[in-house]
């Protein structure tokens, strides 16, 4: 990974938030939503409202590693 955060601004859950994440989990998560066949931010709004404490951008990272440990296929 590269080590730098990329940031975005986006609209989760009804409320504006700006996530950083590396651009390889970003890369991640689009990839995850595509085999979803939802938008990003569908993706984003399902973690965020079963994260409990933990800040967004870690459920995040957590999301994509469990997915691909679950054997979804990576990007």
């Amino acid at each position: 990974m590269t080590g730098r955060l990329q940031k975005r601004s986006m609209r989760v859950n009804g409320h504006r938030t700006s996530i950083a994440l590396e651009p390889e989990f970003w890369e991640a998560l689009e990839h995850l939503a595509r085999e979803e066949d939802c938008l990003l931010g569908a993706l984003l709004a399902r973690v965020d409202a079963r994260r409990g404490d933990s800040p967004l951008a870690s459920a995040l990272r957590v999301h994509v590693l469990k997915c691909i440990a679950a054997g979804h296929p990576r990007p």
